[in-house]
């Protein structure tokens, strides 16, 4: 009898301190993105909506430096470590952009691709979080980090804003490649 009763007193003692041991938020937090391995047609809708308003008022490529969507490399290169990496760069990029757009009338318009983007970025980042604490980039993602760095120093904020409208669905791509690997082409 006395075996049951210390059993007893050993679990609700050190139930608390065994609960404390590990946060809550990093047990609930979880690295859940196939939503975005295939977003929902209304989504991408008013991604493709915003590209083609952008490009009928817009229609002039500003003869940007830097190209920065144009690599010689795929995401299915990379880790996939580098690849959260790469995402979460590119959806920084992508909604520094749609929250501050050159033009007025954009600024309507990017309301509802920038809350998914945003939306899409803040679960991203629990992943980066879970599988990428302190992974340091490959050399060919180190550099794509370090061009586009320059690249929101020394480009225009028109040619930034244009490479990286024209080059939403490529952002989507990249995203969905990370959300489902085994689909990442």
């Amino acid at each position: 009898m006395l075996c049951p009763v210390f059993a007893v007193v050993l679990v609700v003692g050190l139930g608390p301190l065994l609960a404390g041991a590990f946060p809550q938020a990093a047990l609930k937090k979880s690295c859940r993105l196939s939503q975005y391995g295939s977003p929902a047609y209304s989504e991408l809708a008013e991604v493709l909506k915003f590209r083609k308003y952008y490009e009928n008022i817009m229609p002039k490529d500003p003869k940007c430096s830097t190209r920065l969507f144009n690599r010689k490399w795929t995401p299915n290169e990379l880790s996939v470590p580098d690849r959260l990496l790469l995402v979460e760069a590119e959806l920084d990029l992508t909604i520094a952009v749609l929250a501050h757009p050159t033009v007025h009338k954009l600024a309507e318009k990017s309301q509802q691709p920038l809350a998914f983007f945003t939306q899409a970025r803040e679960d991203l980042r629990g992943c980066v979080a879970a599988e990428a604490p302190s992974h340091q980039p490959s050399g060919k993602l180190r550099h794509w980090l370090q061009k586009l760095e320059t690249a929101k120093k020394t480009e225009t904020a028109s040619c930034l804003e244009y490479s990286t409208i024209v080059h939403l669905f490529q952002v989507l791509h990249d995203l969905g490649c990370v959300a489902i690997p085994e689909r990442c082409t």
